[in-house]
């Protein structure tokens, strides 16, 4: 266990602890992948769908949750770029991610602004995932499937 003390130094981590999570989560690493959490570290979806968890908590649970996208999605993140923040421990990244429904075979193009927490050994504690779920669900529904009004959005009144 090393504790980072340096704030330049524990900044540099947190950046690369979020960098490797993305690179594993595209492998399909999830054993690698869960070591990069603390064991009761948070994931939350502030805009998950219906069926999908709005928060994990916990290793064993974390597996459980991505255990699945390997076989679901082919993915590659790119265009990552981390936003300066005061707390060295708090990283912001935006990124997007490239690639594949495997289901489906249609493109998942998505952009994500994550915010994470990261503890004295860079370990993930909180991880803040903003993605759009409806590019999941469209990449994911099949070409086949008929449209469904209720999956439809009205703005105004």
């Amino acid at each position: 266990m090393t504790v980072i003390n340096d704030a330049a130094t524990r900044r540099a981590a947190a950046q690369h602890t979020l960098a490797e999570h993305l690179r594993l989560t595209a492998l399909g690493r999830v054993d690698e992948w869960v070591k990069l959490f603390s064991p009761d570290a948070v994931l939350e979806f502030p805009f998950a769908p219906a069926g999908v968890p709005q928060r994990v908590t916990g290793r064993d649970a974390l597996v459980a949750h991505m255990s699945n996208f390997p076989k679901i999605f082919d993915v590659e993140f790119v265009d990552l770029v981390f936003h300066e923040t005061v707390d060295p421990s708090l990283v912001i990244a935006e990124f997007r991610s490239t690639g594949t429904a495997l289901p489906t075979g249609k493109p998942y193009e998505q952009r994500c602004i994550s915010v994470v927490r990261t503890n004295d050994e860079a370990l993930i504690t909180h991880y803040l995932d903003y993605w759009n779920p409806l590019v999941a669900i469209e990449a994911l529904t099949p070409q086949s499937a008929p449209s469904d009004p209720v999956l439809g959005v009205t703005f105004g009144a």
